[in-house]
């Protein structure tokens, strides 16, 4: 999390990715519903709420055939106990999520009071087929 007003790092984390993006580093990416895969791009936080993982945070995807149908897939930022450094130390991995962007649980209530309601959130991969064909990217 960046604060680009000061130029500053408020945190740096794990994100765990979607169970059929990929291995130990996400490799594929899908705005499909049920692929339970991650999607690239551009969203727009919205509001928080709790839900089945505690404290959740809504995404709106901007990215059309990307990552638009990330309401409809319920595509959240979510703590998960499988996207932290007790898990990757017990397992040489993280774990994987449906699809949402999974953090540490112990970092999930300041991540999302601070980009809740309005941030814009970046999801990256060096992929050419989304860093060519993205709009916001390329204008």
């Amino acid at each position: 999390m960046i604060d680009i007003e000061n130029y500053e790092l408020l945190l740096n984390t794990y994100v765990a990715h979607g169970k059929n993006s990929g291995g130990e580093f996400a490799q594929k990416f899908s705005n499909n519903p049920r692929s339970h895969q991650s999607s690239l791009g551009f969203y727009i936080t919205k509001n928080s709420y709790y839900g089945e993982h505690g404290l959740a945070l809504r995404l709106a995807g901007m990215e059309r055939g990307v990552n638009d149908k990330a309401t409809y897939r319920n595509i959240v930022m979510h703590g998960a106990p499988y996207a932290g450094e007790d898990f990757l130390q017990r397992n040489s991995f993280l774990g994987r999520s449906f699809g949402c962007p999974a953090v540490p649980k112990e970092a999930t209530e300041k991540l999302i009071k601070h980009i809740k309601n309005g941030t814009c959130l970046f999801i990256y991969h060096p992929s050419k087929q989304y860093l060519t064909g993205s709009k916001i990217l390329n204008g």
